[in-house]
């Protein structure tokens, strides 16, 4: 894995650290992988669902709901393979920048055609590894209610199907990077059936692409509410019932 020497930053300031060439290579991606688990459940009670539904090999996007900063962090973790996410470029400064480019992220410029984004997503994807996605771009409701076109045109782009994932129980203190879930509380972080973008990705008009966002929007919610039912939650917010059915916690 070869590394750019330090650079001057965008406000003329220089990295301390070299950052990865090969986005599809991250050299701290395996390591932050392994360490992820142990360091999440020492701050939260977290279950992990369904997790045989991830392919372990091949492309595959996983798309989250978002209320909450730590919900980047807990799909990272507990997804049974190393995950390159799409993270917000104004993450990417200071000692964060060399960090989340190690660990394999992708910066993406919010409100433009983000042409940089678009390609190394597809190089990872082509390489065979696994994109995780916020589709709603932000952190919001988390009910899936504004999903971008994005989405849609990656998965048809490269074939890759989309796996959902609904993250209940980050969202109940607030939206804000300070407001996480309390010290102990219950999360579930529950993967779905993957399923193709649209039946024919080859043909890639703006007209069928938003028709394939629309097709993937109502299988994430369809997979938001079976996952508020599997584990007794609300699925807009992820409250903690009185009481929760069994799930199979080892899936």
């Amino acid at each position: 894995m070869s590394l750019a020497p330090a650079r001057p930053t965008a406000d003329g300031a220089r990295r301390r650290w070299p950052v990865p060439t090969d986005i599809t290579k991250p050299p701290l991606s395996a390591a932050a992988h392994r360490i992820g688990i142990p360091l999440l459940r020492s701050f939260w009670r977290i279950r992990s669902l369904g997790t045989h539904h991830v392919p372990l090999g091949g492309p595959v996007i996983l798309a989250g709901n978002h209320t909450n900063f730590a919900d980047g962090p807990l799909l990272f973790a507990f997804c049974p393979r190393p995950v390159h996410f799409l993270v917000k470029q104004e993450m990417f400064t200071g000692v964060l920048d060399p960090v989340l480019r190690g660990i394999g992220h992708i910066p993406v410029n919010r409100g433009t055609a983000d042409r940089g984004m678009i390609t190394d997503s597809l190089a990872v994807l082509r390489a065979g590894n696994a994109l995780g996605v916020f589709p709603e771009g932000t952190r919001g409701a988390g009910d899936f209610h504004e999903v971008h076109n994005g989405l849609a045109y990656l998965a048809m782009r490269s074939g890759a199907p989309i796996v959902p994932v609904a993250c209940l129980g980050t969202g109940d203190r607030g939206t804000s990077a300070g407001a996480m879930p309390a010290f102990r509380a219950r999360i579930d972080v529950v993967y779905g059936k993957p399923f193709p973008a649209a039946p024919d990705s080859r043909t890639r008009s703006r007209s069928v692409v938003t028709e394939a966002s629309r097709h993937i929007v109502e299988r994430l919610t369809a997979h938001l509410h079976e996952a508020a039912r599997l584990t007794g939650r609300s699925a807009a917010r992820g409250d903690d019932p009185a009481a929760t059915p069994a799930v199979d916690a080892s899936a």
